[in-house]
């Protein structure tokens, strides 16, 4: 009930490779904290260390997240939705894609105009070193529209009858005595 098998990899891979980007995010946060200690330690900075390490956060929050609604891991109060019966259920996952769908595409064209506009007034950081801004804030409009892409793919999953991937994901770590993603 998928969509076809190369648009089905294909998503999956682009999912993978933005969770990739996400942890290398997250890599280079720790590089830049564990250089920042060390050279503390013999009375020197990493230039903009702050910067970095903020930019970094954003695209690891953001690059993170279509994998992670896939897999079912973001925050979801399914308590109601659980309740309700098959058709209303259906319904229910519709309705909750379609608001989702909805915010996403107005977070991401929101902060696709920002970058945008950073990227026109040539805005630079303010701090230590004079980032060209629109960089790191790329990875909110990326991030998002990539979130939306996966709502969107997930509400075709719905229409077409079969379970959210994100249910069935939940249901397997339980089915496995995970509950790690329920905490």
């Amino acid at each position: 009930m998928n969509p076809p098998g190369l648009v089905r990899r294909a998503l999956d891979a682009v999912y993978a490779a933005a969770a990739y980007v996400a942890a290398l995010s997250l890599l280079g946060i720790f590089c830049v904290m564990i250089a920042q200690m060390g050279l503390r330690e013999v009375g020197l900075q990493v230039p903009g260390s702050d910067d970095l390490s903020a930019y970094l956060c954003v695209a690891t929050t953001f690059f993170a997240l279509a994998a992670t609604f896939k897999r079912g891991e973001l925050i979801r109060v399914g308590m109601g939705i659980d309740k309700l019966s098959p058709p209303a259920r259906r319904g229910a996952e519709i309705l909750a894609l379609l608001i989702a769908g909805a915010v996403v595409a107005y977070i991401t064209w929101w902060t696709a105009q920002d970058v945008m506009f950073s990227w026109e007034i040539e805005e630079v950081a303010q701090g230590t070193v004079p980032f060209l801004i629109w960089i790191p804030k790329l990875a909110m409009p990326l991030g998002a529209g990539l979130l939306l892409v996966a709502i969107l793919d997930e509400l075709v999953i719905v229409l077409r009858g079969a379970k959210p991937t994100y249910v069935v994901a939940a249901e397997d770590r339980a089915a496995r005595g995970d509950f790690s993603a329920e905490v």
